[in-house]
């Protein structure tokens, strides 16, 4: 049997080729075999996947193309590497090394800020350790009125979150504002103090010593994944630096390793200047992110008049 079945005229159907790759990519224990298999003969075809069965059949150049790249996926490399693009929510961004590829769940932070600052006509939001820009670009594009602020300290990350900004601005998404620093740096942002409405943060967070998958241990950046020994390492500061930054009644959302479903709302309610927090999950379940207000009474409340969500 030949290694690529044809119809006897040198090209191969798009069925048999992806088959032939989903075993490949199953034995070598990617998850999602199938699917990732028809995400990279879209990519190769040209084709978005859901056209996939009505795609012209593969070039023996294509093939070859297909091949090489089932090969590095094979080896754990990131998908999202091979494309060079990831979706995230209504958004392709370009990815590729030197920048931790957003995920799934992360998309669930995003909507939830998108649901806090929907109805404020011009909300501030603030997005720290933007990355490739996913959370910013996101509430960019589905709130309008929104000014968003990206904070990236990483050389490597920043090329890629000037890039998708640069895209998204020219596709007519508000501009996101992009800024060099550090989050950990204790005057952070300090022209914004007491004015942001809403804070955004998916730091690094796994625990130092955590096995990862190899997509992640070969490809994501390590700074962008661990946080410390007890992966709180950004957290707290984060924490600590939110809660200047933001005005009365504003809030915050921050994603969380899957073993900090409590320690992370706790860390909140300990600081004395949030209210309201609340530990969210993800759809399977897993504890995902938390969220908080700025107290807006107490001896802990800024001088900035306040500004209320509509839920929390």
């Amino acid at each position: 049997m030949p290694q690529h079945p044809s119809d006897g005229t040198g090209r191969r159907r798009p069925s048999l080729v992806v088959s032939r790759a989903t075993r490949i990519l199953a034995d070598a224990g990617v998850e999602s075999a199938r699917a990732e298999a028809e995400l990279l003969a879209a990519h190769v075809l040209g084709v978005p996947r859901g056209r996939l069965a009505l795609a012209d059949d593969f070039t023996g150049e294509q093939v070859d193309r297909f091949d090489a790249l089932v090969a590095r996926r094979a080896e754990r490399e990131p998908l999202q590497h091979l494309t060079g693009v990831a979706g995230f929510r209504h958004l392709e961004l370009l990815v590729g090394p030197g920048v931790f590829v957003p995920r799934p769940e992360t998309e669930l932070l995003a909507g939830w800020a998108v649901e806090q600052v929907g109805g404020h006509p011009a909300p501030l939001v603030v997005d720290l350790c933007a990355g490739s820009g996913a959370i910013a670009l996101a509430v960019a594009q589905e709130v309008p009125a929104a000014r968003v602020v990206a904070v990236e300290r990483s050389p490597a990350a920043l090329p890629w979150l000037r890039r998708n900004a640069a895209a998204r601005a020219a596709a007519g998404d508000r501009p996101v504002a992009v800024v060099e620093a550090d989050v950990t740096d204790p005057d952070l942002l300090a022209e914004l103090v007491g004015s942001v409405d809403v804070v955004l943060c998916n730091p690094p967070y796994v625990p130092l010593g955590v096995t990862v998958p190899p997509e992640v241990a070969g490809h994501d950046p390590a700074e962008a994944v661990f946080g410390g020994v007890d992966g709180l390492a950004v957290v707290r500061p984060v924490v600590a630096r939110a809660a200047v930054l933001l005005r009365p009644g504003g809030v915050l959302g921050v994603e969380h390793d899957d073993t900090h479903g409590t320690t992370v709302p706790e860390l909140l309610s300990a600081d004395g200047r949030y209210v309201d927090v609340v530990g969210r999950s993800d759809l399977a379940g897993r504890p995902r992110f938390a969220t908080a207000f700025r107290r807006a009474d107490g001896p802990h409340a800024a001088a900035a008049g306040t500004w209320q969500t509509g839920s929390s």
